[in-house]
């Protein structure tokens, strides 16, 4: 399929997360170019299973995993152990959750141009 692999980072022009209510958090994996959107979705390098095994959660955690192809994006919803300010809660806002998802390997052909590159 692949030559090589680059980081999701140097893919996705916007990986954040948030707070989505007391229950859950939301992150947002969102790209410039509907090719680069379509060709991560189709190596299936990120789906609700992987994203589970890499926050060291079981699959059931996952609430939403969703690929919006209007807006070149995947959207991951996760219940949270904590609701948002209870004790033991780490991350009110939900903000620091997506680092996990940022060096996430992808699969890539030299050939093809990397969003951003010169």
């Amino acid at each position: 399929m692949a030559d090589k692999s680059v980081p999701l980072h140097q893919l996705a022009r916007t990986i954040r997360s948030k707070n989505a209510g007391a229950h859950y958090y939301t992150m947002d994996i969102i790209f410039d170019e509907p090719e680069t959107f379509e060709w991560v979705v189709e190596t299936g390098v990120i789906t609700r299973e992987s994203v589970a095994a890499l926050y060291g959660l079981p699959p059931e955690r996952i609430f939403q995993f969703v690929e919006y192809r209007p807006g070149n994006a995947i959207k991951i919803s996760i219940r949270r152990e904590f609701s948002s300010g209870d004790v033991g809660e780490s991350d009110v806002y939900g903000c620091q959750q997506y680092v996990p998802l940022l060096d996430i390997q992808i699969p890539w052909d030299d050939d093809m141009r990397v969003p951003g590159a010169a």
